[in-house]
């Protein structure tokens, strides 16, 4: 078998010129207690408790335990 360069788990070290960059690393929102948020099925809701990185949010009547890194909610 060849015998692989490099540190393990590296990939090919990809030219100045490639079109396939390396993808930045993903931001997420801040969400704070009240915040007004819009769910991509909920709707519009507020932010009504905070845990380690989950959320409760009332959209109405209903509160929904939400992931705060979800791609599905935004800040208003």
């Amino acid at each position: 078998m060849p015998q692989q360069s490099g540190q393990p788990g590296q990939g090919r070290r990809r030219p100045s010129t490639s079109p396939f960059r390396d993808h930045p690393a993903p931001t997420y929102e801040t969400f704070e207690l009240d915040s007004r948020v819009i769910h991509d099925r909920y709707g519009i809701g507020r932010v009504v408790q905070l845990h380690t990185g989950r959320m409760n949010v009332k959209f109405g009547d209903v509160v929904i335990d939400i992931d705060t890194r979800s791609p599905k909610v935004h800040l208003l």
